[in-house]
């Protein structure tokens, strides 16, 4: 009987002016998206090809000439990976840096040259980029906002419909469990909205695969395989809204105005408001001029080095112990308040996407950003590879200077450390991957939040049909 409803409830809507128009828009907005894609990505990857390039041949001339010119200047950029599937969510790309610095200097005499630092370009993650992009013709803003719309329209007369009509007391009258209507009226819609939008996303994978620029392994196909379900997740839960509130009022027309200013408010302007309010709840970081700070540091310890320094004879071991430390410290003193600027930023966001969690929308932008490998959870791991990749760099110096007989071992300076020439091959290369069981980690709390608001209108859609007079 379930089934049987849901035939009936799935051949009206595709006879239906809405199901026709849907399948246009979502066609529409599914080729606008392929189409951008293969127009900006190849630049995006040649982009990255040519950095990877300027990244080797920096870590190679250095190599050439010392081990201590390699530790003094550094890696140098380091640079994120463009995502294949970025055509799924930008993720506010354009809040968030796509390199880091692993050679950063500043300052040198005649005797001495700072070390390099891991820093990070002003463009680095804030409370801007947690709410979902509008003006970006992508999978997160034609789920987000198009399906769920589609969604609704497809639902909000489903039971006051009926009503209007006479034909739900007919249903009822012969003795049909109204648990199954529903779930039979759920499930047609359901189908009914999921053709449509199969069938534009298979048109969108189609024209993306044409292209020999865009590689989709087993990996991206899975991570796509994620990103559908989360869609129809999603549209379960404007479904169960709509057959909700259809099932608590007495006429489809006014069942369609209150589901158009809920999806105002919850999808349109909900997401604004609760970034506001994030942004007000936030600190807004300490007020001194980080430029000022960092001299300020580097002052402090010039002054507690320079009388210790300026006692040792030129060209002596305890000269070079005393600049090695003196370079070494300073090193990283600078890193760490880079590391904390960072950090706090970071926790403002984290605080801010906790924050406007409550917005469906959101979480949906957030989970597909995850699993795109794009957005702020695919810069945190993008972090995490070049903070990896940094310990592992430092420690091929230190192993490498070690194995050095003539070397000091003294760190900082050229006289203390090895005046070899390093072999370009041994020196680790930097590799952006992505993990895909972290952003499983990282998704779980907003499936869950999603699967909760999926079966909380669930429920009150059968409680609201139940109490239902006919």
């Amino acid at each position: 009987m379930i089934w049987h409803i849901a035939k009936r409830e799935l051949y009206d809507n595709l006879s239906s002016l809405r199901f026709a128009l849907a399948t246009v828009l979502l066609l529409g907005l599914m080729l606008t998206n392929a189409v951008v894609h293969l127009r900006e990505h190849p630049e995006r990857v040649q982009r990255y090809r040519d950095r990877v390039s300027q990244y080797q041949n920096h870590i190679a001339s250095h190599a050439a000439n010392s081990l201590y010119d390699l530790a003094q200047e550094g890696p140098g950029n380091l640079h994120k990976k463009p995502s294949d599937l970025r055509f799924c969510a930008e993720g506010g790309e354009a809040f968030m840096s796509d390199r880091a610095w692993a050679g950063h200097h500043r300052w040198s005499t005649d005797t001495l040259k700072s070390f390099w630092i891991l820093t990070y370009p002003s463009a680095t993650p804030n409370r801007d980029n947690v709410r979902p992009d509008v003006t970006k013709v992508d999978w997160g803003f034609v789920i987000g906002y198009v399906l769920s719309l589609i969604a609704l329209l497809f639902t909000f007369d489903s039971i006051s419909g009926e009503r209007e009509h006479g034909t739900l007391r007919l249903t009822l009258a012969n003795s049909i469990p109204r648990h199954t209507v529903l779930i039979g009226k759920f499930l047609g819609a359901l189908i009914s909205v999921n053709i449509p939008f199969i069938l534009a996303v298979l048109v969108n994978l189609l024209v993306i695969s044409t292209s020999s620029d865009v590689h989709l392994g087993a990996e991206a196909w899975g991570r796509l395989g994620i990103i559908f379900l989360i869609a129809v997740l999603y549209t379960c839960l404007f479904l169960a809204l709509g057959l909700l509130v259809s099932a608590r009022v007495q006429r489809s027309a006014v069942s369609l105005v209150i589901l158009l200013l809920v999806w105002v408010v919850f999808v349109v302007f909900m997401p604004s408001t609760l970034v506001s309010i994030a942004g007000k709840s936030t600190p807004s970081g300490p007020t001194f001029d980080f430029s000022e700070r960092s001299w300020k540091i580097h002052g402090e310890l010039r002054d507690e080095y320079s009388p210790r320094r300026h006692k040792e004879a030129e060209g002596s071991i305890k000269r070079i112990q005393i600049d090695g430390a003196y370079v070494t410290k300073d090193a990283e003193q600078q890193e760490r308040l880079h590391e904390e600027r960072l950090n706090q930023r970071i926790a403002e966001v984290h605080q801010a996407r906790t924050i406007t969690r409550i917005s469906p929308v959101t979480i949906v932008q957030n989970l597909i950003e995850s699993f795109a490998g794009t957005g702020f959870e695919r810069h945190l791991q993008f972090l995490e590879n070049v903070r990896a990749y940094v310990r592992e760099f430092r420690t091929f110096i230190v192993d490498t200077d070690s194995a050095d007989p003539e070397s000091l071992h003294i760190f900082g300076v050229r006289t203390g450390m090895s005046q070899e020439p390093v072999n370009r091959e041994a020196i680790p290369k930097f590799e952006d991957t992505l993990n895909l069981s972290k952003d499983f980690n990282t998704a779980t709390m907003e499936l869950l939040l999603l699967m909760l608001f999926v079966l909380v209108l669930l429920s009150g859609a059968y409680l609201a049909f139940v109490r239902v007079e006919v």
